[in-house]
């Protein structure tokens, strides 16, 4: 097995680079084993990464105690709560590549051998996993941690709660007081917002695709039990550099299936399938919306997670986590159970030593007995998306839904309309022009769907976009619109009272205008200028592809 590090280490040519590690506090026997990086997203941009650093100490304590020297570094983090509803979250998604980007070129340039990613706020997660695939050196990812809900009137909130409630004020439904309160008290302490949004979403897949220790996912923040898991896999990643095991060798196909399998179980977030996609780029695996398609037709949806639901992740790990969930699809033949993990087991084996308590509980159902038939991240095309859509229906109860279009060019346009209660019972809001290339970066709706959700229209109208949304987003909103506006997609060629339909039984949303209209309109269509010529949103819209392809940037060689 090549040591990387002994490049940087080893042979009198190499003094001045030991002499820089000495002036760090190393001596020669810690120069003398390997080197594992300790990557975090820690920063005081949100609570989900206030208390990365924190953690980073104690994988780095279980590195030492396994016998490896650990290297700490950090790399950004974006909040996409706070980046929400204006300019700022452009720079969300393009954050994912920047992260993946800087723990490459880390790694790359101090010759780490192996590697520990912790994350937690959104992009964090898959922006680490993706370095990790790209890389390709043993590593483990751990998460940082759910926060624990706010407790008003012996209700559980989360962030999600706050953006509703900004909805129900505006529509005068909420006082001022109200709204307040649950400001004050939906948000308590350190963490990743509480539901099965995106964060808790990626952390679940993490344990689900083979990448991340059993059980990690489930224990909060601020839980003692945080640490240990932490520390426990600063061991493991010392371990798996002995057994020379990498992403590679995990990241298989279907290690995806399993990924996909649990995104559809817990009613998880439609980023699960940007960020999948992005990750099996990293490793050249040929993942599709067919294969999520396939996959979710036969994934039964069990676990009762927010928004779309009753629960936060909170109560799922007191239950027994993931590892519960995983063990009810191992049980009916639902995983490819014999996929490598980072403990050097497979999937199979890991789950098998797990016990899990026996308690009295009505978070996650029995395969038999599910809340939904079939997984709820769903895949939409038509007239209006020819290379895909997607939705989820976790929580929704319609499955179909034609309305006339109200159409916007921009997101704020569509919240201020929000806002002032001029979107109508029974119409389809079009947002535009913030695909991957256009917006750039693909910014998710949060701040506008919990708007309309909190006004008493979350069950009345609906939404399309090129962009995204919040993990947090529930309601009859389809967002990823491939081909975007930018780039001349159909949702360009939309106009106001154009009649849309959207059907998730029949995977179908159409624009009911005759191909003549539309060849018409597309002749008369013009690109708008760029939102950026220059800076880190330029390049990222000058290298970004197809939210079907997973928002991935591709060099121009």
């Amino acid at each position: 097995m090549e040591i990387s590090s002994k490049n940087v280490v080893e042979g009198t040519a190499r003094a001045p680079q030991r002499a820089m590690y000495k002036a760090m506090g190393l001596n020669d026997d810690d120069l003398s084993k390997q080197f594992i990086g300790v990557c975090h997203t820690g920063n005081e941009a949100t609570p989900c990464n206030i208390h990365l650093p924190r953690l980073a100490l104690k994988a780095k304590e279980g590195v030492t105690a396994a016998g490896a020297t650990p290297r700490e570094f950090s790399t950004i983090a974006v909040s996409d709560g706070i980046a929400m509803g204006h300019e700022g979250m452009k720079s969300s998604l393009v954050s994912r590549e920047v992260i993946a980007d800087s723990i490459e070129l880390m790694v790359r340039a101090h010759q780490y051998d192996a590697l520990v990613g912790i994350a937690g706020c959104d992009k964090s997660l898959p922006g680490t996993m993706m370095a990790m695939a790209r890389l390709n050196v043993p590593s483990v990812f751990v998460y940082g941690g759910t926060i624990m809900p706010g407790m008003l009137d012996g209700q559980e909130l989360t962030i999600v709660d706050v953006y509703e409630a900004v909805g129900a004020y505006d529509s005068g439904q909420l006082s001022l007081e109200s709204l307040k309160n649950i400001e004050n008290t939906a948000c308590p302490n350190s963490g990743s917002c509480g539901g099965m949004f995106t964060a808790n979403t990626m952390a679940s897949i993490s344990e689900a695709i083979g990448l991340a220790l059993p059980g990690s996912a489930s224990p909060p923040a601020e839980d003692n039990r945080r640490d240990k898991m932490v520390y426990d896999t600063g061991v493991a990643c010392a371990k798996l550099l002995e057994m020379n095991i990498r992403p590679k060798e995990i990241l298989s196909f279907e290690a995806f299936e399993n990924a996909i399998t649990m995104l559809n179980s817990v009613g998880g977030s439609t980023n699960g399938i940007l960020h999948l996609l992005a990750l099996a780029n990293e490793v050249n695996i040929d993942l599709t919306y067919d294969d999520f398609e396939r996959i979710r037709k036969k994934t039964p949806h069990l676990a009762d997670m927010k928004p779309g639901g009753n629960y936060v992740m909170n109560s799922l790990d007191k239950i027994g986590g993931i590892p519960f969930v995983l063990k009810k699809l191992l049980a009916k033949g639902l995983l490819n159970e014999n996929c490598m993990t980072v403990t050097g087991k497979t999937i199979k084996e890991n789950l098998m030593s797990i016990t899990i308590p026996d308690v009295e509980q009505h978070i996650v159902r029995s395969v038999e007995n599910p809340l939904h038939q079939v997984g709820t991240a769903v895949v939409l095309k038509g007239s209006l998306a020819p290379d895909g859509a997607v939705i989820k229906t976790a929580g929704v109860e319609m499955t179909k839904f034609t309305g006339k279009a109200r159409v916007f060019d921009r997101e704020e346009y569509a919240f201020d309309a929000v806002a002032k209660g001029e979107i109508d019972e029974g119409q389809v809001v079009v947002i535009r022009y913030e695909g991957p290339k256009g917006g750039p970066g693909m910014r998710e709706m949060l701040a506008t769907t919990a708007a309309l959700v909190g006004q008493g229209l979350g069950k009345k109208v609906a939404m399309v976009t090129d962009g995204r949304f919040s993990g947090g987003t529930r309601g009859f909103m389809v967002g990823h619109v491939a081909p975007e506006a930018y780039v001349g997609g159909p949702i360009a060629l939309v106009k106001n009272d154009d009649e849309i339909t959207i059907d998730t039984e029949t995977n179908i949303i159409d624009l009911h205008i005759s191909q003549e209209e539309l060849e018409a309109r597309r002749k008369q269509w013009n690109k708008p200028a760029p939102n950026y010529t220059y800076g880190a949103l330029a390049k990222y819209a000058s290298l970004v592809g197809s939210a079907a392809q997973g928002a991935i940037t591709k060099p121009i060689l």
